[in-house]
């Protein structure tokens, strides 16, 4: 047998010892994670409820006129009070924001079996703006003083938390012990000695409430009704964590 024969055998043997995390099995493959151990992969999810502490409410005007122009500027005073009675509710300017403006012309198709073409009737213009406010009891008053301010529009309140991550710093920690709790369960039902942390990762669902239903409000003299009646209720907030556990014997 040759030098050279005898040294590719050597780097032969020497190649098999150093990947020994992976062999063959009846035409199937065993990788290392397999020889240490399945991986367990879940994940556990913690609810957080709590009395919100803000609220946001929207509110729109839509004029019409014959122009494009007439009716955007009577939409655009008619808009400016509606700003002004939600400032004077102590509603900050950086919590008041458009939420959309829209013009469009208006016809009327009524009556147009004879071929004719649809009358036109003038141009429509909508526009809101959505405004956040902490002080929750007070959303009532707000809706009414929008209304009374000429609001045609009213939709809200959504509820919510200014900073939903501070409600998930207890949530956390009673994760990570369901978690470890779980991996146990399954360890133990699987045959095992234990369960091993190897990943861990956080994605979190909150924040506002889905919309409630529009609503459509008169205006009201303030001194023969008493406020728009507005309950808060509660917030949820989810945290999610997701786990790699390797089952140890």
């Amino acid at each position: 047998m040759t030098k050279q024969m005898l040294t590719a055998m050597a780097a032969g043997i020497a190649l098999m010892a150093a990947v020994p995390a992976i062999a063959q099995q009846g035409g199937s493959t065993v990788t290392t994670a397999t020889v240490q151990g399945p991986i367990l992969s879940f994940s556990v999810s913690q609810e957080v409820r709590s009395r919100p502490d803000q609220a946001t409410v929207g509110a729109g005007v839509t004029t019409t006129a014959p122009t494009a122009v007439e009716a955007m500027r009577a939409n655009a005073a008619a808009m400016d009070k509606l700003i002004a009675a939600a400032k004077a509710r102590g509603i900050k300017a950086e919590d008041i924001q458009t939420s959309g403006i829209n013009l469009s012309p208006q016809y009327d198709y009524s009556n147009r079996s004879d071929g004719q073409p649809p009358r036109f009737l003038g141009y429509q213009v909508s526009n809101s703006v959505r405004a956040t406010t902490p002080k929750i009891d007070d959303i009532g008053p707000l809706l009414d003083a929008l209304v009374a301010a000429g609001g045609t529009n009213v939709d809200g309140p959504w509820f919510g938390m200014k900073d939903p991550d501070a409600q998930l710093v207890g949530a956390r920690g009673a994760a990570i012990k369901e978690a470890e709790a779980k991996a146990a369960d399954y360890a133990r039902l699987a045959g095992y000695r234990g369960a091993e942390l190897v990943a861990i990762g956080e994605g979190s669902f909150g924040g506002p409430q889905p919309p409630m239903p529009m609503v459509r409000l008169q205006a009201m003299d303030a001194g023969s009704a008493k406020a728009t009646p507005v309950e808060p209720g509660q917030v949820a907030n989810t945290l999610t964590l997701s786990f790699q556990y390797r089952l140890v014997r």
